[in-house]
């Protein structure tokens, strides 16, 4: 292998993975009580098993009682596609345990006397975007994604049949001078129904692959270099085959790797608090950045202090050619956006009921919806960086 260049890895899982029906749940949470009210408070945790799925959490905001909440859990687990033994929406016993928001917290939140409105945590939040694909994402999580995405597409409208909701997916590829090559290896491990054997599990997911990832970077891929179910058969799965958490798959959720993480999870977090409003601020800061043409990519670090209104520091790094420019973006930035959590909030319209579908597949490289949803993708603030 040459000295620049190297390979590199990233993975997803699909929205029947445990903790992905956990961020999904945790997530359905926050847009309930954002649909009654935007001001709501949330702080909702997920956790599944066998047939079990039990919150726990804070909120602050309207009432809403357990057997509606009950009723939307169901839901959620009818539409990713459970009514197996082990996990299934009709019989899974479900418990709650939300209660009232700490004062404490909301003291130091909450605005007074016209002072702006603090962060509900410390923390440092990181946004990232690149040329690698369209939509200005990291080359290998987006094919990981867009793999497992359009299986769930086709197991849902009944033309993937034998295919039960948990997968998992993994691109490998091979970097020269920092550009994506080639596709070196692709894992595949998905749930199956019984009857189906391996062979035939093969010859169901590999089309995926074609579909999803371009022909130029699979020239030259090896049948050997593509593992469907690498271990054997996959037939327990979900809740039923290993615990769910929300929060737990980050990357997943990010960059794949590609770019740091500043620790907090997103999925059942009103967005008061910054690990989530800070991540997509700055998500939207770096995708507008390179849509300007100013560098191929670029790096965003936003760090924030419980109960302060202002950002503590702003990062921003550049493709090496271009690191002359970052004072200039940095400019650009404090004199064009309000990054406090309350005009991180206004300026991507935050307060409204769009998380649950952010809760697989990726919180970014997705495309802003009529609704609302991903509302940090949107590229309308390009001209301001150019130089």
């Amino acid at each position: 292998m040459a000295k620049n260049s190297y390979l590199f890895t990233s993975e997803s899982v699909s929205e029947g993975h445990p903790d992905k029906v956990c961020d999904r749940i945790s997530d359905m949470v926050v847009d309930s009580y954002l649909e009654l009210d935007p001001v709501s408070r949330v702080a909702c945790e997920t956790l599944t098993t066998t047939n079990k799925v039990i919150l726990a959490g804070e909120t602050r905001g309207p009432k809403i009682n357990k057997e509606e909440l009950e009723k939307k859990i169901r839901e959620c687990i009818k539409d990713i596609g459970y009514d197996q033994k082990g996990f299934s929406w009709k019989t899974a016993k479900i418990e709650t345990f939300l209660h009232e928001q700490s004062t404490d917290i909301a003291m130091g939140v909450d605005s007074k006397d016209n002072k702006d409105e603090g962060a509900g945590d410390q923390g440092i939040m990181f946004g990232y975007a690149c040329k690698e694909t369209d939509d200005l994402m990291p080359a290998p999580i987006h094919f990981s994604h867009k793999i497992l995405r359009l299986m769930a597409q086709d197991r849902k409208n009944g033309s993937l049949k034998g295919i039960e909701p948990d997968s998992k997916s993994q691109v490998t590829m091979l970097y020269d001078e920092g550009k994506p090559i080639k596709v070196t290896s692709v894992v595949i491990s998905t749930q199956h129904s019984k009857d189906l054997n391996q062979d035939q599990v093969k010859d169901l997911i590999i089309p995926y692959i074609n579909k999803s990832i371009p022909s130029n970077y699979l020239d030259g891929l090896s049948q050997k270099e593509i593992y469907i179910n690498p271990t054997g058969q996959f037939i327990i799965g979900g809740p039923d085959g290993d615990t769910g958490l929300t929060g737990r798959k980050i990357i997943v959720d990010t960059y794949g790797g590609a770019a740091p993480h500043g620790g907090g999870a997103f999925s059942g977090k009103d967005p008061t608090k910054v690990d989530r409003s800070a991540a997509y601020a700055s998500r939207y800061l770096a995708k507008n950045i390179v849509s300007s043409g100013v560098s191929e990519k670029c790096l965003i670090q936003l760090a924030y202090a419980i109960g302060v209104s202002k950002p503590l520091s702003i990062f921003v790094k550049l493709a090496e050619k271009d690191e002359a420019k970052v004072e200039e973006i940095k400019k650009i930035i404090s004199k064009n956006f309000d990054l406090s959590p309350r005009g991180i909030r206004e300026m991507l319209k935050l307060n409204n009921p769009i998380y649950e579908i952010t809760s697989a597949y990726g919180h970014f490289g997705r495309k802003p919806t009529d609704k609302g949803e991903f509302s940090w993708e949107k590229t309308d603030k390009v001209d301001l960086f150019k130089l």
